[in-house]
């Protein structure tokens, strides 16, 4: 593995800490609660020995940061969607993109119960928009290789809503699961606890999040970025910057829009555009103090 001394998991205080000599239980000491700083799974971290206890004396520089789930130094997002029911909502996973490439992480759309109800359309939408496309099919184990060739030397995480397969689709990567981890399982008071804690699992040559009890991310307190930044997390946009007759433009009613042209010689998706235009009148509503 690639990685060491990152936490794989936190419960009530304690958090698990993965270093050369396995798992070791530590605190965090407290000047991290006076900075309203909270280690979360996914942190890299300098352990400093304080009589019996281990504790983190250091968190490094995050890459990014997701308060729920909370998880740290995040790569790539799978999000999984249906084909059936439930019925995909692409405004939901354009919510869930959008949140992604802004903080840097690499969005990967997988389509679930392609067997039962193909969509090409929908796969069509988000391969035009730049965003990886995934079929998963179980009756095919090979197409989950595609999914495992994303995660050597990489930190990812899978949502989705529920009734989509995530917990199909982690259990298929992942078949030897409980044996696997079931020593570090016990130890981390798998099944004594709240199911609603991240914990980090090694997965070729990567770790993968399990996040049990999270339907999603919550976009209410992930989503906002400026209005002025939201065009920079549509990739399908970024070949129109500077093209606009005005400077700044938002891409909403200005005349000489280079995007609104694109939009109608059908080199963006509508559903993509109208997702955009809607979260732009969120974001104009969110103060610039209430921004995180």
């Amino acid at each position: 593995m690639p990685f060491e001394n990152y936490i794989v998991k936190g419960i009530g205080g304690f958090y698990y800490v993965k270093t050369t000599n396995g798992i070791v239980e530590c605190k965090p000491r407290g000047i991290f609660r006076k900075q309203k700083i909270s280690p979360v799974a996914g942190d890299f971290v300098t352990l400093e020995q304080e009589g019996n206890q281990a504790v983190i004396a250091e968190i490094h520089p995050r890459k990014n940061l997701f308060i729920r789930p909370p998880i740290a130094n995040l790569d790539i997002l799978f999000i999984v969607v249906s084909t059936v029911q439930p019925v995909p909502s692409t405004r939901v996973v354009d919510k869930l993109t959008t949140i992604a490439v802004h903080k840097g992480v690499q969005p990967v759309l997988v389509l679930t119960k392609t067997d039962i109800q193909p969509d090409e359309q929908l796969k069509n939408i988000y391969a035009s928009a730049g965003i990886p496309v995934i079929e998963v099919d179980y009756n095919t184990p090979t197409s989950l290789d595609k999914i495992r060739e994303y995660l050597p030397g990489k930190i990812a995480a899978v949502c989705g809503n529920s009734g989509v397969g995530k917990s199909t689709l982690l259990n298929a990567l992942l078949p030897h699961l409980q044996r696997e981890t079931g020593n570090i399982s016990q130890k981390l008071g798998r099944g004594k606890h709240t199911t609603r804690e991240v914990e980090l699992l090694e997965a070729y040559g990567g770790l993968l999040a399990d996040t049990p009890g999270f339907a999603s991310l919550d976009t209410s307190r992930a989503l906002h970025i400026p209005k002025d930044e939201l065009q920079h997390a549509f990739p399908e946009f970024q070949p129109y910057f500077g093209q606009c007759k005005f400077t700044g433009c938002a891409h909403v009613a200005e005349k000489g829009c280079a995007v609104k042209a694109a939009l109608e010689e059908g080199k963006i998706q509508p559903t993509r555009y109208e997702s955009y235009v809607a979260l732009y009148e969120e974001a104009k509503d969110v103060k610039k103090w209430e921004l995180p």
